[in-house]
């Protein structure tokens, strides 16, 4: 991000490479690609190292002895090397399964939990580094047992051969404890809610300073005229804009003087032809320039999508209370989360982040959905699919009634309205005056 005027504390920018750190992450192949390449590199250098000391010990007429533990050290490799290959066939049988039952229980959104995850992505690494290194070991075996044709015996690398199996093994006990835990709806619920924290805190940091709000930075975007300016299209594939790369937009908009308006927000889709950014005073870039600092994929990711963190949690919640898994508990546990992100949104500047070149001009402005939109995404859904559920309504009473204490003046019409619409839609759905009475009292934990 940008550093605001002198008087100001610095902000943490987005690093230049953190896009694509994060794009990294949402990927599978990259950790496999990199612990091969480790593992090739490794074979050679223990391999080195191993005729090093065969050299040593000929000089020394003790090759002899050495060559009397290459036939045990080439029977471990090759029993390391058959039974990784087993073992990866195990663990990836294993995330199969997990993601199915996570599809199906709480949300496809939340597949993406897994394949971020490090430990699993180090557990299928070093198992493939495992065995790719014991491949190449076996591969430069001399059959000979003569000390005077031989070239090496590999003892180093059997004993890397093997620390990597027991490296393997504590990494499987541990990938199996991290996927019965991702498992386990509290635990996904918690992990969308820090994700969903860290986009909240680059939120606070672009708040602008006391005093300077309403004449900066209104809560909402103003009613006022939009900005003039010529506006570019997306010339780049379809498909989700999954986030922008702050930094090269605020040099593009720098070089050329002028102020670029994003017109999507993150989470939208984009075609070809579909208005990206308008460029008000100076020159207006190239559209290409724009097209390389815009992320598009087939799906969403938090990174800087704050309304996917509730989107996830809204769907964890919806399909918990579908007729087939009928789980209120659940959507309580994500009604809680819901509670808490709002509770720390609610003071916050939304509607517009303004991003600032090192000499504090504005450079690029981002719409991001307002507050009346957050709450509508956070409740309508949940308070639509759980009218009839007690547990549910009283949760949601409790939350609602939170929020209209905590929150500033300005923002409580839509926390008012989804309270009158809850009342209506537990009107509808529970004909006895006393079970709505009872429907509609607050209880933080829905019914005890």
């Amino acid at each position: 991000m940008s550093e605001q005027h002198s008087g100001r504390r610095r902000r943490p920018h987005y690093r230049a490479l953190s896009p694509l750190r994060e794009h990294l992450r949402e990927s599978f192949w990259f950790a496999p690609l990199v612990a091969c390449v480790g593992a090739v590199l490794l074979a050679g250098l223990t391999d080195l190292i191993d005729r090093e000391i065969f050299a040593e010990a000929t000089a020394e007429q003790t090759a002899d002895t050495l060559l009397s533990f290459a036939s045990a050290a080439k029977s471990v490799v090759s029993t390391v090397s058959s039974a990784m290959l087993t073992f990866i066939g195990v663990v990836f049988s294993i995330s199969l399964v997990s993601l199915q039952m996570a599809a199906g229980q709480m949300s496809p959104r939340v597949l993406r939990l897994y394949v971020r995850s490090r430990l699993t992505k180090a557990t299928f690494s070093t198992c493939l580094a495992t065995f790719v290194f014991a491949l190449l070991v076996q591969l430069g075996y001399d059959e000979t047992t003569d000390p005077t044709r031989a070239v090496s015996v590999p003892i180093v690398s059997t004993v890397v051969a093997l620390a990597l199996v027991l490296l393997s093994l504590a990494l499987f006990v541990l990938y199996v404890q991290a996927t019965l835990r991702l498992l386990r709806v509290p635990h996904v619920i918690d992990r969308v809610t820090r994700e969903s924290m860290q986009v909240l805190t680059a939120y606070r940091w672009l708040a602008p300073p006391p005093g300077q709000e309403a004449a900066e930075r209104p809560e909402d975007p103003p009613d006022g005229p939009a900005p003039q300016g010529p506006v570019l299209l997306h010339e780049g594939r379809a498909g989700v804009l999954r986030d922008v790369n702050i930094r090269r937009l605020v040099r593009v908009a720098r070089r050329h003087g002028t102020v670029l308006h994003l017109v999507p927000r993150i989470g939208d889709f984009i075609a070809p032809g579909t208005p990206t950014v308008l460029a008000a005073g100076g020159t207006a870039p190239r559209p290409r320039r724009i097209a390389f600092a815009l992320n598009v994929g087939v799906d969403r990711t938090m990174h800087q999508d704050l309304s996917f963190g509730f989107r996830q949690l809204v769907d964890i919640a919806i399909r918990a209370l579908s007729p087939a898994v009928n789980d209120p508990t659940t959507a309580v546990q994500a009604v809680d989360r819901i509670h808490q992100l709002l509770a720390v949104l609610a003071p916050l500047p939304v509607g517009e982040l303004r991003h600032r070149d090192r000499d504090g001009a504005v450079r690029l402005v981002q719409s991001v959905p307002g507050w009346e939109a957050t709450v509508d995404l956070a409740f309508t859904e949940i308070r639509i699919c759980g009218a009839g559920q007690p547990q549910v309504t009283r949760r949601l009473t409790a939350a609602l009634d939170d929020l209209l204490r905590i929150t500033p003046q300005p923002r409580l019409p839509p926390l008012l309205t989804q309270r009158r619409l809850l009342e209506r839609a537990v009107d509808a759905a529970v004909p006895d005056e006393h079970n709505r009475a009872f429907a509609l009292a607050p209880d933080r934990q829905g019914i005890g």
